[in-house]
């Protein structure tokens, strides 16, 4: 019987999208799974978006993920969107089944594995959250599932933090508002978690840091960054300089792969193979 030298394709689409090291984990996850999957990163410009979707079914690939700025701007060109993703009105996975694209959203629950795999219930908590972007409001939905007690948004565009404002309060029974991002802002004291969801930080720009008062960040609280690449940012050594626990984009990314890989073949690979590609990768301990 003649070998099949056939690969099933699956990857992610976005802009800039050298940094992402989500192919590591999801290599290695194939791997240990042994099936014939390639996971191929490509850089899809906005203007582009559009057929670049359209080309998922012409060369039958599995799936796809979408990071920035790619979220919310796909979900017109989808055939169908999970009942979650339709909520916070954005998708990082998407799936294809018999030529129909299937719209998910994993980020959230990769985000909220790593927050309870570093020990911590989020039931009951204050939030702030940078930024209302795609990977926020997949953040914010599950945090809101989770029950917590209060969110605040701090955003620059208005309308798209009130889109943010609205989708919670029709959705959840939680305190919510809005605050406009206006040169350095200060964190609430008695905040229990800062997360962190916009692109600030991300490769190649390791040097920046969100604009915010980080002397109002203090030891009871925990600063997280969706950011993968480099995951130690600027935000997290502020962070560390004074007391506060810090949880990285790793373990989210780790996490919300396994959701997706699942998704795209019915297999659940395992995280501990991954978190080790990612710290050999990185020369670094990962939590996940």
């Amino acid at each position: 019987m003649a070998k099949s030298y056939r690969e099933e394709l699956v990857g992610v689409f976005g802009d800039p999208i050298d940094e992402n090291p989500t192919v590591v984990v999801a290599s290695k996850a194939f791997e240990q799974l042994g099936i014939p999957y390639r996971y191929v990163t490509i850089n899809v410009k906005s203007e582009d978006l559009k057929d670049a979707l359209q080309g998922l079914k012409a060369m039958n690939f599995k799936g796809i993920h979408l990071t920035i700025p790619h979220k919310v701007a796909a979900l017109p060109y989808l055939d169908s969107i999970s009942e979650e993703a339709a909520i916070m009105g954005a998708v990082n996975t998407i799936v294809n089944q018999d030529g129909k694209l299937r719209g998910e959203n994993t980020d959230g629950k990769g985000f909220m594995k790593s927050v309870a795999n570093a020990g911590y219930d989020v039931s009951g908590m204050k939030i702030v959250m940078l930024g209302a972007g795609g990977a926020a409001r997949a953040i914010a939905v599950e945090l809101c599932r989770a029950g917590i007690g209060e969110l605040v948004i701090i955003n620059r565009s208005e309308e798209r933090g009130q889109g943010l404002v609205k989708t919670i309060s029709e959705n959840f029974d939680v305190k919510v508002s809005l605050r406009l991002w206006d040169k350095t802002m200060p964190i609430d004291a008695d905040a229990d978690i800062l997360v962190n969801t916009t692109s600030i930080g991300l490769f190649p720009n390791v040097d920046e840091k969100p604009d915010i008062d980080f002397d109002t960040i203090h030891d009871k609280m925990v600063v997280c960054d969706v950011i993968p690449n480099h995951p130690h940012t600027q935000l997290l050594k502020e962070a560390e300089k004074r007391g506060a626990k810090t949880i990285d984009g790793l373990g989210m990314l780790i996490n919300q792969a396994v959701e997706s890989i699942y998704d795209w073949t019915g297999k659940v690979p395992e995280a501990e193979v991954m978190k080790e590609a990612l710290a050999a990768e990185y020369g670094i301990s990962v939590h996940y």
